[in-house]
This record gives structure tokens, sequence and C-alpha cells, in this order.
């Protein structure tokens, strides 16, 4: 069947005067948007930024379940003293906890800590490998929240709203900028730690905006992107016969109804049929020479502690080495232009109410899978010369009690030591992409439960970041049912946290 052709015989003049409006459009928005009004326009192509950016493309590490900043980057002497009295009264009236009950412990940091950098700040000994790379971070020890619930927290995080529906940051990044990948997705999501987070695919949805700008999660096993591979007895070329007549049926489709999500359709197809060939190699992490690999303590062969292996690339028999893969593979994401890379590692959820969520046996094991990874992926970004320009973010959706959870135990037990959500303190850091680096930002009081020094909310961060990648945050809008949907949200209480900028 030639498309054209038929379009031609079922052109009436009532079709003809119906689109003509439709065309004009197409062609006044093409123009406000400053690019080619063409049906077919690839949606993720290159835009233009609103101001001169200071990072290209952003690599978020999520710590789903929220680690604790107490034990991690916090030092509270002070706090050392009350540990195992109880709380006093002051900090549980009024307030709402996910799990305490009653009266619970004090508990103070369960680790030793230091002083590292030029910058001399206070990391955990768990933390080795980071504090060696601390100086090329920013630290803001004084973030907080509104939610203290996982799903609702990371939602906020990662969307703006505690409900599901709206647009990821990811997918605002990649709707306002576009990608300079033509053959790898815009926005990738890579999870660890055996679990999606509590919030489920929906902190890398695209929400109100066409699908196009969704993350496209690649799996560590099998296929990097379900249903990649062609089916048996479908060639490359007669992939690319049944690509160009599905583009015609789709483009007949886009002229007579105008449907936005025709063109998401057009450009899914052609970058599956580009991925066919670029993810495969870009996933492929034995390219990477073994001194590469050891810096992130990544393995592409990974084995058990129980199994052998001869190839000299698995380095790291019996841990899971997922995690550090991951920061290696969004290396070499960014590196190919992916504007958006966001890993998601799960596990840090340590409540101390049953074995392997412990603050004292299991955050450590947490540690060491990412520690090495962490600063790996700083050490290689900065000397590849990509960390000027790439804004690297850690931290979880909230952080965690200067009290001990004690509705299982009233007093610490090896294994069940544990803290519970905590909206109103907690630790991130940023480096790279225009971030100052050997600077902390921020404080907390004596025993970490209040912010004292310059409070950051989620708002300020979210504004900080579209900022950093030449976006706008209150400019920058979709509108949806009637209002100019942001990132930030309706309000302008988000502010860009200017200094912490380089």
């Amino acid at each position: 069947m030639n498309v054209p052709h038929e379009r031609a015989l079922t052109q009436t003049r009532r079709h003809f005067f119906g689109g003509v409006g439709l065309s004009l459009g197409a062609i006044a928005l093409g123009a406000l948007q400053g690019r080619a009004a063409t049906r077919t326009d690839d949606p993720m192509s290159p835009k233009p930024t609103m101001h001169a950016p200071k990072a290209k493309s952003v690599i978020y590490l999520h710590m789903a379940g929220s680690p604790s900043q107490l034990d991690l980057f916090e030092h509270k002497p002070e706090l050392m003293k009350f540990s195992g009295k109880d709380c006093p009264a002051e900090y549980l009236e009024g307030k709402r906890f996910a799990f305490i009950k009653g009266t619970p412990k004090m508990l103070g940091p369960q680790f030793v800590y230091a002083r590292h950098g030029q910058s001399g700040q206070w990391i955990s000994e768990l933390l080795p490998h980071f504090s060696k790379v601390v100086d090329k971070t920013c630290v803001i020890r004084s973030m907080s929240t509104t939610e203290f619930n996982h799903a609702p927290a990371q939602l906020f995080v990662h969307t703006g709203q505690a409900r599901p529906g709206n647009p990821s940051m990811g997918s605002w990044a990649t709707y306002g900028l576009g990608s300079e990948a033509e053959d790898l997705p815009g926005f990738v999501v890579l999870c660890s730690g055996g679990k999606v987070p509590d919030a489920g695919k929906s902190v890398w949805g695209s929400g109100f905006l066409p699908s196009v700008y969704q993350g496209v999660q690649c799996r560590t096993d099998g296929d990097p992107v379900l249903y990649l591979s062609d089916p048996a007895g479908m060639s490359r070329s007669l992939r690319r016969k049944t690509l160009d007549t599905l583009r015609e049926l789709n483009e007949h489709q886009l002229s007579q109804v105008g449907d936005a999500e025709t063109l998401t359709r057009i450009a899914q197809y052609e970058l599956a049929y580009k991925m066919q060939i670029s993810v495969p190699e870009a996933m492929d992490l034995t390219r990477e020479p073994l001194e590469v690999l050891d810096l992130y303590g990544a393995s592409p062969g990974f084995v058990s502690e129980a199994e052998s292996a001869d190839d000299p690339r698995v380095l790291y028999k019996g841990d899971d080495p997922t995690f550090a893969n991951n920061c290696l593979l969004a290396r070499r994401l960014v590196e190919r232009g992916v504007r958006f890379v966001q890993l998601y590692d799960w596990g840090w959820d340590h409540h101390g109410s049953s074995p392997g969520e412990s603050i004292d046996e299991t955050l450590p094991i947490k540690c060491r899978q990412i520690d090495r990874a962490v600063s790996g992926l700083l050490i290689d970004l900065e000397r590849r010369g990509l960390l000027e320009e790439t804004l690297v973010v850690w931290g979880g959706e909230f952080g965690r009690t200067p009290m001990m959870q004690n509705n299982v135990n009233t007093e610490l037990k090896p294994g069940f030591v544990g803290r519970d959500h905590h909206p109103d303190a907690f630790t991130m850091w940023l480096a790279g992409g225009g971030i100052k680096g050997g600077l902390a930002y921020g404080s907390t009081d004596e025993i970490g439960y209040h912010v004292a020094e310059h409070p950051i909310t989620i708002r300020d961060l979210q504004a900080t970041i579209l900022h950093l990648l030449g976006l706008d945050p209150y400019r920058f809008s979709v509108p949806y049912q009637g209002l100019e949907n942001r990132l930030i949200g309706p309000t302008d209480e988000g502010k860009i946290i200017s200094a912490i900028l380089a």
C-alpha cells in the first residue's frame, strides 16, 4: 500500500479546511519554541537553554529508604551524652512519627567520626573512600522535607508532589532541554538493591508530559531494555522496512488527528531501532580497562563466593557490585550525551525492628556497596573533564531520628539498632556541574533534631538543579488542567541556593 497516495485519495475539501488551522497552529508553536515546525521533528532533539547553564547532565544517586545522617555525616558528641536515656518530651510533643510509640531512648552515633580533606569535614568511618574525595563535594547538612513516609517523600523529591501523576525531574529536564544522545534515551534509570523504590516507577514517570520524556529503565541482567532484540526470523533490514511503513501510518494519523503522542510513538520506534546497536555497546562494561573497573569496584562478570572465575575482571566475589556497575554505566551514558541518569539503590531503611535492617549490622554492608563506587565516579568524571559539566546528587528522601525506634526493642541488641523516619533534618551532597567543592553548608542543633542554620527544602534543591541546567525554575512551566505547572510547585517558595554555586 502506498500511504501518501491513499492519503491523497481520501483528502476532501472539508479535510483540507479543517486541517489548515492545525497546520498554522503548529507553525506558530514551532516558531515560539525556536524549533523547526515539522510534524516529524524529534521531540528529544536538543533545545536552547533559558540562561547559560553550568551543567549539561545530571547523575542522581538516590538511596531509597534514607540513610542515617547521624551515622554518616553528623558528628554529634552531645547526642552521645544522652544516648540510652529517655527522649525529652519537647522532642515528642506535637510530632508525628512513622513507627515510634511511647517514649523512645536517645541513640548516639554508632560509628567513629574523623575530619577529612582540606575542608576538615566530619565523615563517618563507614565511608573511607568518600572521605578522600569530600573536597570535591558540597555537603548540605540542613535539608528538610514535609513528608515522613517513603512513597510520598520519594515522589516529593523527584516530582515535586507527594502524590503520583506529576512528571519526574528527569522528565522535566529532557522536556526542557532534549538530549544530545541521538541513539540512546535522554533519561535513563538504573536500579540496584533488589527492589525498586517504594513509590514504584512513578518516580521516573513523565506524568502529564508526553511519554517520550519518561525514564527508560535499563536492567542489569539479560537484555538491558525489554523487547529490544528482534524476534526470531526478523532481520535488521526487515525491521527497517517495517518501521518505515509504521512511520508512514503514524504520520498519516498525525495529519488527521494532531495528537502529540503520535510524535512520541514515531520517535520511540526510531530510537528503539537505534538502541539495538547503541545500548549493548554502552552497557558493555568489558570494554573498560581493569584499572577503571577497580576504581569503581565494578565487575561485569560478578560471581558469588561459591563460584569460580578465571576472568581477572571479576574483582569482587561474594558482594553484589550492581550499584558499582551502575555508577560506571552512568559515566558511560553521560559521556554519550544522555541528559539525566537516575540511580536508585534500595535497602537504606534501617529501623532495627527486624534482622537485615539495622544500623549496626546492615548499614555497614550498604556503605561498603556504594562507597568505592561513588568516589570512583567523582574521580573518573573529573579526570575525563566531565565533572564540571555533570551535576552529581546523592541522598535519600528524608533523614533518621536521633532516638532509637522502640516498638520492638527498648534496649540495644546486636542486629536490632535502628532509627525512625525524620523529615525535619537530613543530609545530602552535590558535586560538579557548577557546585562549589569543599563546602559544608548548613547545620543542625546539638543532637541533630532541628535545622539550626541555612535551612534547605526540597523545593530549594529542585530550583537549584533546574537553574544549574540552564532552566529558570520560576518560568519553566507546562499548562495542564488550567494551571501553569512547575517542578517547584505553584508558589515561589523554592529558592536557588546561590551560596553553594561556584
